[in-house]
């Protein structure tokens, strides 16, 4: 039987013994989770029902997508919607990297400005405080999104980021499978589903490649 990681403590454990993070990189992420806990009594950017597990709802089910990642972890990472930066903020904390995050919504982008000064990753994280269609087009290694947009849309908006070897790391909940299978033939190809270590109901898409535009889908604004 699968055993989910569901409290902070096993949440932690998984960090060390399976990620295999740092002393110094626990005490960032703690302190990131404290900047986060603060800023949600503020402004809604997690649910109030995972303030009490942090670490295992959000903190893990970001950082889990590092191993999904592979050789392509040190790269350079797209993050889209990044909100509070779940994933892209907890990604930096753990791997050196370069990572992108895109957020829109002014009051999260004035928080992520804040945390990468707290937690000093200027030399990892560059933050496009504008809608991903006013980002210029550059290529990314990996592109991720937690909670941006339908997957059509998210793939129509972000494939002028990717290249023939750009991997997708993309949660998408229990509605992954369902999103897959609305997808052109085509593209679905692209990718497999994997198990989030949080839920038996969580799934994740992993994908490699340059999608097409899909013809025969609306223009997203």
């Amino acid at each position: 039987m699968t055993l989910y990681i569901n409290d902070d403590g096993a949440a932690k454990a998984w960090l060390r013994d399976i990620l295999g993070v740092s002393r110094e990189t626990e005490d960032r992420l703690e302190q990131y989770v404290a900047l986060l806990r603060v800023a949600a009594q503020e402004q809604n950017l997690i649910s109030a029902s995972t303030y009490d597990t942090i670490w295992a709802r959000h903190i893990i089910d970001s950082a889990q997508l590092i191993i999904l990642a592979g050789q392509q972890k040190g790269g350079h990472w797209l993050d889209l919607g990044s909100g509070p930066g779940l994933p892209g903020l907890v990604i930096a904390a753990c791997v050196d990297c370069k990572i992108t995050l895109v957020e829109s919504r002014n009051r999260r982008v004035e928080f992520l400005q804040h945390a990468v000064d707290r937690l000093q990753l200027h030399d990892r994280v560059t933050i496009k405080g504008c809608r991903l269609e006013r980002v210029e087009t550059e290529s990314f290694d990996v592109i991720t999104a937690r909670a941006f947009a339908p997957l059509p849309k998210l793939l129509n908006l972000s494939q002028r980021f990717s290249t023939d070897r750009t991997k997708w790391l993309l949660p998408k909940g229990k509605n992954a499978v369902n999103e897959l299978a609305n997808l052109p033939k085509h593209c679905q190809n692209m990718f497999h589903v994997e198990h989030s270590v949080t839920s038996k109901d969580a799934k994740i898409l992993v994908g490699v490649g340059r999608p097409p535009k899909f013809e025969g889908y609306p223009r997203f604004s």
